[in-house]
């Protein structure tokens, strides 16, 4: 003769009689160890979402410190002459170790023109980048020019050239060619295409990777 089961706490008559597998002749009935528990992100996930936050603030960052730099840089370059189809001035004058120069007679390369003066402090920290853009681009494939303006006697080009080791061709200018090429500040850059016009144009410092890009597309 079969025993009656004893009746759990859960029995009930809304629940029916429950079986051992949780089953009454109608539904299904939910026991107290199985009833629905908070979610729990896993370690990793919460992981990727930190990282994903701290890369979205970083971006954000970036993506506004380079608008600004673009709009001083834009600002800055104002009243200097446009990159447009109309040729670049001419430049000639005295070499400082003897001879003169022509830039109508440069050949068919792009040229680099960079003015400078010799008290700039920040012309002083960016010479370097010069010469080191000369060992990345032979003189074959880019002419890099320096002209040197507001300056007393050759005495004091020549102790700048010296103490900066500047190996590059260096102009003697005057305020003519400061006029004609709107030289307002130090140091000024422009980049020439082989045709003469200008392709790229900025003043103040600029690294060594900064003078390499203004350079390498222009033809």
């Amino acid at each position: 003769m079969r025993k009656k089961l004893p009746s759990r706490p859960h029995d009930s008559p809304q629940n029916g009689c429950i079986d051992d597998w949780g089953w009454t002749g109608w539904f299904n009935v939910r026991r107290d160890d199985e009833r629905e528990r908070p979610l729990i992100a896993k370690p990793h996930k919460q992981r990727i979402r930190q990282f994903l936050k701290q890369s979205t603030s970083l971006f954000l960052n970036a993506l506004f410190f380079v608008a600004v730099f673009l709009a001083l840089s834009t600002f800055q370059a104002r009243n200097m002459l446009s990159t447009s189809d109309i040729a670049a001035p001419a430049l000639d004058g005295p070499l400082l170790r003897g001879g003169s120069y022509d830039i109508a007679a440069a050949g068919d390369r792009p040229v680099l023109i960079y003015f400078f003066a010799p008290w700039c402090k920040i012309c002083a920290a960016s010479s370097d980048n010069l010469t080191r853009l000369r060992r990345l681009r032979g003189d074959d494939s880019l002419e890099i020019l320096t002209v040197v303006l507001d300056w007393k006697d050759r005495d004091e080009v020549r102790d700048y050239v010296n103490r900066h080791e500047l190996d590059l061709p260096v102009v003697l200018g005057n305020s003519q060619i400061a006029q004609d090429w709107r030289v307002y500040a130090f140091p000024t850059y422009y980049v020439l295409g082989s045709d003469r016009r200008i392709r790229r144009r900025d003043l103040g410092y600029s690294t060594q990777f900064g003078l390499w890009w203004r350079t390498w597309f222009v033809e």
